[in-house]
């Protein structure tokens, strides 16, 4: 017989063979609340077993108890992989599954978690899939798998047993269609069904609840808990052109400080280095003296981030270290590391300590670290092998983590923290320092993905690129200042936007007219961010500490409230605000509910939107007016307004808004009370150290006496916070 017809044969086999229900090992309870099912034998490669940040057993164990675990998963195994099977409850909605830009609710849909820049379609393709969903019933579930997983999210239906009645039965010759609703069977009890290719086995992982949010909690902390980014990480950033050189860069800090641009992060793109695709990780020539630079740059308080990708050029320095630690195909020229190799990781990161890091660099932006089916097929294939033994499929799933392991354990050498940008992430993701973003522009999908990355552990932001007039650019600004990131990408600009919107102009040099007034517009909006800072920062230390995602979409706070489970174009931030950016006319809607965004007043910019508020008293953050909730309302804002709203009873504390985090004036508060500011603020000083010291302040408001009063426990940090104002904010209450 022919060798080429054995493989064949074997496949064949193992298609035929038949599914036999796996037996499960457990639940076993890992954690309070966390259980795990196995089935059969479960690959060696998969996000738990290669994680590198271990979960956080204290916060987990002082979340409140989960009796028992809340639903029973069942799996088969057959020559085609794993399938696992969970239940549905009639209405019982899900979100999840990474960051999926074009849903937001996922019941009755299908998803392919495949890792790929740039989709398209609503296929589960994402620069971060997750294999997690949590649902309304107040769990969730992760499939440990680097696979591929299908799921089929409640909408599939075996057909009746024999004997048994058939329904839906119908007469005549008229349309017969099933309304949304039915068709994918909202109001029946279904389950949703997850296909593993290949794998003999799988461990499955139940978070309780009893509420959602706290099953995103459980899942969060058992990544690891969130990140604890640097004050400086949570100002604003701006990159500019790919082909700056030093004199343009120490030119444009300059011009931030003079014009009182807040900054606190200058970004480098490719063409800081001698190779961009590959990489050389080398300084060029357009940056002849980098730790000169550096230190001007400090001079002014800017932190410098580099641009990179993970493919190593021949020419880099350790191009011949990392080669017996690759995988067997390139990538624009340049070998790929297996990032799974603590060999790879260690040579990887030892040379961006001692040439980036040690002269002042502050963090990097890791690009172009997921796969490339929808944007010129230049990644490594699926049938790729690496040293470690995984396969290319199993690596698209892990690199950007394993690469996001590389870049932190520089950091970690030497004690410091810090945050950056990656394009690929994945399960497990919570601790990691760093935000993502895309390729891609849809101001509509840029918003549903900070309310939808929550879901999963993930850091979103919306950057602001170029833009169709100077309303557009303001109302993005608007959305990416109240984001994990703030960040304008001008990799193609050679001028700052402001000056100009369109590109050809700017790159040009041919300002608009008005152009100063668009900047005096974008700085008071920059302005605004750095005021968000200690609230911010506050909320980034809950997410370390409890698991709660910073950002998040109404319903993790509001399950039970049916049009919270809809929202998609607004979220809160923090306890008690929330935000609801303004889109941009003409973007897509997508599957979410319909935003109806209005085209700004070309006089005035002003423009409306409606606003759902979910249940209890809402107040206006421009003005304190009340509102109550579990109802829509319209509201229209001028251009330099983004519709806020606070819990009625919040205290808010402003920091005063500076040029950079490092200024001694960013720790002075102007507290605003709303309602009668019940609810005690808690802000965190932070000494910048890893990790960090942490006092706690406390803000309360006596609303008897109309007085509010400052605790602290401990000494101060880094800088230490003190209220100068408290104010009222009401009907009749000053604006902020």
């Amino acid at each position: 017989m022919n060798k080429p017809i054995l493989p064949l044969l074997a496949a064949l086999t193992m298609a035929l063979t038949p599914a036999f229900p796996a037996r499960a090992d457990g639940p076993d309870e890992l954690f309070p609340g966390v259980w795990r099912f196995t089935f059969g034998a479960p690959e060696k490669i998969t996000p738990v077993k290669t994680r590198h940040y271990p979960p956080a057993a204290e916060g987990l164990a002082a979340l409140p108890g989960a009796a028992a675990c809340p639903i029973d998963v069942t799996a088969t195994i057959s020559g085609r992989g794993v399938l696992a099977h969970a239940p549905l409850a009639p209405g019982e909605m899900i979100y999840g599954l990474g960051l999926q830009l074009q849903s937001f609710q996922q019941r009755g849909l299908k998803k392919r978690l495949r890792v790929n820049a740039d989709p398209v379609m609503d296929t589960g393709d994402s620069h971060a899939p997750v294999p997690f969903y949590v649902t309304t019933r107040g769990y969730g579930i992760l499939i440990d798998t680097a696979r591929q997983a299908t799921f089929y999210l409640g909408d599939k239906r075996r057909k009746p047993e024999a004997g048994a009645a058939a329904a839906g039965e119908g007469s005549g010759d008229s349309w017969n269609g099933a309304s949304s609703y039915e068709r994918k069977g909202l109001g029946a009890p279904s389950e949703v069904l997850i296909e593993i290719p290949e794998a003999a086995g799988a461990d499955v992982y139940v978070f309780g609840g009893p509420t959602l949010r706290q099953a995103v909690q459980r899942y969060n902390l058992f990544s690891g808990g969130g990140p604890l980014p640097p004050r400086w990480g949570l100002g604003f950033w701006y990159r500019g052109q790919s082909d700056y050189s030093q004199s343009n860069v120490l030119s444009l800090a300059a011009e931030f400080r003079e014009r009182r641009i807040p900054c606190d992060v200058l970004g480098l793109e490719p063409h800081w280095q001698t190779h961009a695709y590959s990489c050389s990780y080398v300084w060029g020539q357009r940056f002849p003296a980098p730790d000169a630079m550096l230190g001007e740059l400090a001079a002014l308080h800017f932190r410098l981030n580099l641009w990179e990708h993970a493919f190593v050029h021949p020419s880099s320095p350790i191009y011949s270290a990392l080669k017996p630690f690759s995988g067997d195909y390139e990538v624009w020229g340049g070998i790929v590391p297996d990032f799974l190799q603590p060999e790879a990781r260690n040579i990887f990161a030892g040379f961006h300590e001692r040439e980036h890091v040690a002269l002042g660099v502050s963090g990097y932006k890791a690009d172009e670290c997921d796969n490339s089916d929808f944007t010129g097929n230049w990644s490594f294939p699926e049938m790729s092998r690496f040293p470690s033994g995984a396969d290319g499929e199993q690596m698209h799933s892990l690199f950007g983590l394993r690469y996001q392991d590389a870049l932190t354990q520089t950091f970690e050498k030497r004690g410091q923290r810090t945050f950056g940008l990656v394009r690929s992430s994945g399960a497990l993701a919570a601790p990691y320092p760093y935000a993502l973003y895309s390729d891609l522009y849809d101001h509509r999908q840029f918003v549903r993905g900070i309310a939808q990355a929550g879901f999963s552990g993930l850091l979103w932001t919306p950057e602001v690129r170029d833009s169709a007039n100077p309303a557009e650019l303001i109302r993005r600004l608007e959305s990416v200042v109240f984001s994990p990131l703030a960040i304008i990408n001008a990799w193609y600009l050679r001028y700052p936007p402001w000056k100009q919107v369109n590109r050809a102009d700017n790159n040009a040099g041919s300002f608009a007219v008005d152009w100063q007034n668009t900047e005096a517009q974008c700085r008071g909006i920059l302005e605004l961010r750095m005021q968000f800072i200690p609230w911010l920062q506050a909320a980034f230390v809950r997410y370390h500490r409890e698991g709660l995602p910073p950002f998040r979409a109404l319903v993790m706070d509001f399950p039970d409230d049916a049009q919270s489970r809809e929202v998609d174009d607004e979220y809160l931030m923090g306890d008690g605000l929330l935000v609801a950016p303004i889109i941009v006319a003409g973007s897509g809607n997508g599957r979410g509910r319909p935003s109806r965004p209005v085209a700004p007043d070309a006089a005035s910019g002003e423009a409306a939107r409606s606003v759902y508020l979910p249940p209890g008293d809402w107040q206006d953050f421009w003005t304190g007016e009340p509102h109550k909730g579990q109802q829509e309302i319209e509201v229209r804002v001028p251009l330099e307004r983004i519709p806020l709203f606070v819990k009625s009873g919040t205290i808010l504390p402003l920091a005063r808004p500076t040029l950079h985090t490092d200024d001694p004036q960013s720790w002075k508060l102007t507290a605003l009370v709303y309602g009668d500011g019940r609810q005690a603020a808690t802000l965190y000083e932070d000494d910048g150290a890893s990790p960090p010291s942490l006092n706690t302040v406390t803000l309360s408001w006596d609303a008897g006496k109309k007085a509010g009063t400052v605790s602290r426990a401990g000494g101060p940090g880094g800088g230490a916070y003190e209220v100068v104002t408290w104010r009222q904010m009401g009907p009749i209450g000053s604006a902020p």
